[in-house]
């Protein structure tokens, strides 16, 4: 039997670049299943967070420990960049990619990733240099290739900013359909009625620290933290 990969606990749990402290203090003991979304202002520390928990970032005080070992946690992840980095190869390749690192033979990477590019509607442009796609089919692109390994959990920071209204839509319904293939997800935006529409949880960050953990409903509702009411009324956070 498979051990489960949450939870992920975070103990006193900071980091910090060229002497400059970006996240922490922060204690939380994570284990959301659904799409948990990152809210608050810029440079609060939503980016920083998603990536210390993908192992881009290291803690330089306390602790992040996952149910796994670090090795088996980072292979059951995805990550998601706001700029979608594109291999200089053709939509299939971009999409076997992952799969032949996984050690997928290169005829059942291809399928997988023919029949991956068809199900996000890029199947017009399997042949296509990557590279020269749209905003929004780089985006989708990017996602289809890390749901094709079928991990755990995927991070995403803000991958809908800059797209218009119909890629927006397509990359939501990617999250909610791999929300009901039991995919998790963590994805940080500043759009309030996105976060209304996909949250199951809530993280809310402010200079630094996680200061609101909550069901998504509990969240808008009645948020706990001055901060988070204010961020909900559309105030400016210092």
């Amino acid at each position: 039997m498979v051990e489960k990969l949450f939870p992920a606990i975070l103990d006193e749990a900071h980091v910090r670049k060229r002497g400059k402290l970006l996240l922490g203090p922060v204690n939380s003991k994570l284990d959301c299943e659904g799409i948990t979304i990152l809210l608050g202002p810029n440079g609060s520390g939503k980016t920083t967070f998603l990536r210390l928990l993908h192992g881009l970032e290291r803690c330089r005080d306390g602790t992040l420990s996952w149910n796994v070992d670090n090795e088996e946690a980072f292979r059951r992840q995805a990550f998601v960049f706001q700029s979608p980095i594109m291999l200089r190869r053709s939509v299939i390749e971009n999409l076997a990619y992952p799969l032949a690192v996984h050690g997928v033979d290169r005829k059942t990477a291809r399928r997988k990733a023919t029949d991956a590019s068809r199900q996000v509607g890029l199947g017009q442009a399997q042949e296509r240099n990557a590279t020269v796609l749209s905003g929004g089919e780089k985006q989708k692109l990017a996602i289809a290739r890390a749901l094709i390994t079928k991990p755990d959990v995927m991070f995403l920071d803000e991958p809908t900013t800059n797209l218009d209204g119909r890629s927006t839509r397509e990359i939501e319904q990617m999250l909610l359909d791999a929300r009901e293939n039991g995919v998790s997800s963590f994805m940080a935006t500043h759009d309030l009625g996105q976060a209304r529409r996909l949250a199951d949880h809530i993280l809310f960050f402010y200079h630094g620290k996680l200061l609101e953990d909550q069901p998504a409903d509990t969240f808008f509702n009645a948020p706990a933290s001055p901060e988070a009411t204010s961020f909900l009324k559309g105030d400016i956070l210092e």
